[in-house]
């Protein structure tokens, strides 16, 4: 099982390792010290477990537990904390277990045990809609993948657009074509559409537009693209 171990604190993640290579079965394929580094490494590497600290320097560890919920097949969640006043807060973010540090090798073999089945692989084949999660008038909120219309690229942000409004959001389009290959489409370098609100490919004097069910605007597409949408789409 691959292990992703989130810490600001070197000697802490050191540790962790130490004792994750006495765990069979279980391989160590990276280090985070803050939430952002930590999602990147999600998206790169797939982990299936989260070894994860809760104070943290940015978004604390609770947040980021609450943000991959999102994700089509999240890894799961150890939090690992010299906190005991967070458990609370802590189990609204789903976790497989809550350990207080300093971590022995016999609890950590317990949450282990206590692990069991609920890895990537399992959630794989018992995977529960896709949702994304976005701010909104400074409110946490998720909306299920199947309602997002498409996503554009504006400068250094991705808008959302969905039935009932837009919104930004944090991943870029290259990590959400790598998370959802199956249900995004790009048409063009900054925008990306959802298979499943595709109407018709619209092309005059050399220009071509995607038109989306129930939109009444028309998207430009690339010419790189046309030939793909075609073979996506027929």
């Amino acid at each position: 099982m691959k292990v992703l171990i989130v810490d600001d604190e070197p000697l802490a993640r050191a540790r962790l390792q130490r004792l994750l290579a006495q765990q069979a079965g279980y391989q160590c394929v990276g280090e985070a010290e803050n939430a952002a580094q930590a999602m990147q490494l999600i998206y790169n590497l797939q982990p299936d477990l989260l070894l994860l600290d809760i104070a943290m320097p940015g978004a604390d560890g609770i947040s980021l537990a609450t943000d991959i919920l999102a994700l089509a097949t999240p890894p799961a969640v150890i939090f690992v904390t010299a906190h005991p006043q967070h458990a609370l807060d802590a189990y609204r973010a789903s976790p497989a277990d809550y350990l207080l540090k300093p971590v022995s090798p016999e609890r950590l073999a317990q949450a282990l045990q206590r692990l069991g089945t609920q890895t990537r692989a399992h959630l794989e084949r018992k995977s529960t809609e896709p949702k994304l999660s976005y701010i909104q008038a400074g409110i946490k909120r998720q909306i299920a993948l199947k309602d997002v219309l498409y996503f554009s690229a504006e400068d250094k942000y991705v808008r959302m657009v969905f039935s009932k409004g837009e919104a930004i959001i944090e991943q870029s389009l290259v990590q959400l074509q790598q998370l959802y290959p199956d249900n995004l489409l790009r048409i063009h370098r900054s925008t990306m559409i959802n298979k499943a609100h595709f109407q018709r490919l619209i092309s005059a004097n050399g220009k071509h537009w995607v038109v989306l069910a129930g939109r009444g605007e028309k998207l430009e597409v690339s010419r790189r693209e046309v030939a793909n949408i075609r073979s996506n789409m027929s």
